[in-house]
């Protein structure tokens, strides 16, 4: 997941957050063509986050068309663009956030989609594409996969028991050593984010998280140079399993990592009870896409698998899994009532107006925020 995610949301929310009766959720028979298709033999090789697809989805693509699945594992956004701008990566799907997908689209790192071969792209709510088209223009590179936000997860026993009366409406339970230091005793895990995270310092500390002045990042080098000696590991991978078996006690991660963890944590009945917060203060929105590089190897067969991906069928059931919204209108009646209603997965509307979006980093900023977090990482 996340990815550095982010968008103006007081225009969208009103239609897109609502998932359930957004767009116009006509599957029907445009809902795949699969079967035409399903001679199609071959690979699809796949670049995406970890525990982003539901047990059964390869199998079951697989089963329908004849074509194996070669899924390999990143962990940052960072890694990801290193294999694209690269190139020959050997990627036929890769799985960027939208800002970073906008600037591999601009070095041409991705094939324009031949949406001919995409039917099921009728079932996506058109005013989340409207936004992701600020990305990706025109929606002609890309098609989004899951959508949601940057928060705190934590252990509700562990943090009461460990710092009675936390703020947990405010990234000051974080960015606070009077906070994160007794916190520490438990354990924190920080994304390894660049980008959003030295946002979210930003918006903590009442700046412009999109356009921050050499002041302004000064300052957020600070916050975190502060609460380093409290954070135990800053790490994309973890938050999950280590939030599940009670091994740390507060996250910064996407929500998606903890609908997760608190999924296994009742699966393993071991009594941990896992919340989440939007702070106060605000937080990103992030939207992970489907694309294909350039130079895939099976083209043919990644519009198939991203076709496949967008049958409200498959994308509900990954959805349910995950605990990541989707952008599939037609797969709305078809999520889990609890999924549907939770508000980790579909923040209300009150929430949605403390969410924004970011922008494409410019060449300076991006190389101040790289630095900013090295020295983060290094506790140098």
């Amino acid at each position: 997941m996340l990815r550095s995610k982010l968008y103006a949301m007081t225009m969208l929310c009103a239609s897109a957050f609502s998932m359930v009766g957004c767009g116009s959720p006509d599957s029907g028979a445009r809902n795949t063509r699969l079967g035409e298709q399903s001679a199609t033999k071959g690979a699809v090789n796949l670049f995406i986050w970890a525990d982003y697809l539901a047990p059964d989805t390869v199998a079951a693509f697989e089963k329908q068309t004849g074509v194996k699945v070669r899924v390999s594992i990143f962990e940052t956004n960072e890694t990801l663009e290193s294999r694209m701008l690269t190139g020959n990566s050997g990627f036929d799907v890769v799985v960027p956030t939208a800002p970073f997908f906008q600037r591999q689209i601009r070095s041409g790192a991705y094939l324009p989609l031949d949406k001919t071969k995409l039917p099921n792209l009728a079932n996506l709510d058109p005013a989340i594409m409207a936004r992701v088209a600020l990305n990706d223009p025109g929606n002609a590179h890309g098609v989004v996969y899951a959508w949601g936000t940057y928060g705190i997860g934590y252990n509700v026993k562990m943090v009461e028991q460990a710092l009675p009366g936390a703020p947990l409406n405010s990234w000051r339970l974080i960015f606070d050593p009077a906070f994160a230091a007794p916190l520490s005793k438990c354990g924190i895990n920080i994304l390894d984010a660049p980008a959003g995270v030295v946002r979210l310092v930003l918006k903590y500390l009442g700046r412009n998280p999109n356009a921050p002045t050499p002041q302004d990042l000064a300052d957020a080098e600070a916050v975190l140079s502060k609460i380093r000696p409290y954070i135990r590991t800053i790490d994309s991978s973890i938050s999950t399993q280590a939030m599940a078996n009670g091994d740390i006690c507060v996250a910064l991660a996407y929500n998606g990592d903890f609908v997760q963890a608190r999924n296994r944590a009742k699966e393993a009945k071991n009594g941990i009870q896992i919340g989440y917060v939007i702070p106060d203060e605000g937080s990103l929105l992030w939207f992970d896409m489907l694309a294909i590089p350039r130079d895939a190897p099976n083209a043919a067969n990644a519009h198939l698998f991203i076709d496949y991906l967008m049958n409200p069928q498959v994308i509900a059931h990954i959805t349910n899994f995950i605990g990541s919204a989707n952008a599939n209108s037609a797969a709305a009646p078809l999520l889990d009532a609890s999924v549907a209603a939770d508000p980790m997965i579909y923040p209300p509307r009150s929430v949605q107006q403390r969410l924004f979006v970011q922008s494409q980093d410019s060449p300076e900023q991006s190389r101040a925020i790289t630095r900013i977090w090295q020295k983060f990482k290094t506790g140098q």
